[in-house]
């Protein structure tokens, strides 16, 4: 997967995806990072890529000129993905990341991030873009955060990834629930045990009773996810004899 940036700060991507998992699927060829600084789109001499709002009001806009010339050029220079690819624009009035999002996105061969700064986009930049995606209902400097935070879900989603195939379908929120409680050596530590059935080796019982302790653990701590995660009957009647009291 090629996934590309448009960002005033092509530096503030260096330390996150310069180590771990990122790093590796760079190394290894199974994504290609690439930056562009739509400041070298600018029209003008000083480079300036904001201006003040028309109207009045507070801080500086982002000018459309140099967003909507680096991101022609990229798409002019991308041309073997035009069908498989997507652009997005970080900004709060998108819809929430997602699991289920990250999923999606994993299946295109491109995306194209529409990093903004200072207090937003000049509402012309807008139709670049495919959709906006927030991360949530915060306010950030700038849309690299996001891109980032993105980049990493949707990175573990991409075959060979991950070292272990089988770590992306565990994890939470993968199926609509969060994680079952892990363990390792020593079996016990100032008192605690862990679980008898971990140590049985009945791969059934394992899978069985993770399943339920994920359904436990969504239920005590994001119960709103319970109202789309795809159940069985037998697992709502496992989670009705365990209301609390």
């Amino acid at each position: 997967m090629r996934i590309d940036y448009i960002t005033l700060f092509p530096e503030m991507f260096a330390g996150p995806f310069g180590a771990s998992i990122t790093k590796r699927a760079v190394k290894k060829g199974l994504l290609e990072l690439v930056f562009t600084n739509f400041r070298d789109f600018s029209f003008d001499k000083h480079k300036h890529v904001d201006d003040s709002p028309f109207g009045g009001g507070a801080g500086m806009v982002l000018k459309p000129e140099p967003m909507v010339r680096a991101v022609r050029d990229v798409l002019e220079k991308t041309t073997a993905y035009e069908k498989q690819r997507r652009i997005l624009i970080m900004d709060p009035s998108g819809a929430t990341f997602t699991q289920a999002k990250a999923k999606e996105l994993a299946t295109y061969e491109q995306l194209i991030f529409i990093c903004g700064h200072y207090e937003g986009f000049d509402a012309r930049i807008y139709d670049l873009a495919d959709e906006a995606i927030s991360i949530g209902d915060y306010v950030l400097t700038g849309g690299e955060l996001p891109a980032m935070v993105i980049t990493d879900a949707v990175s573990r989603m991409i075959p060979g990834v991950l070292g272990d195939e089988e770590s992306a379908p565990t994890d939470s929120f993968y199926e609509g629930l969060l994680g079952f409680p892990q363990y390792t050596r020593p079996r016990e530590f100032e008192g605690k045990q862990v679980p008898d059935v971990l140590l049985s080796g009945d791969h059934a019982k394992i899978r069985a009773w993770r399943r339920q302790q994920a359904l436990l653990t969504t239920k005590r701590c994001r119960p709103d996810l319970l109202k789309n995660a795809i159940l069985t009957e037998k697992e709502r009647r496992f989670l009705q004899d365990h209301e609390e009291p």
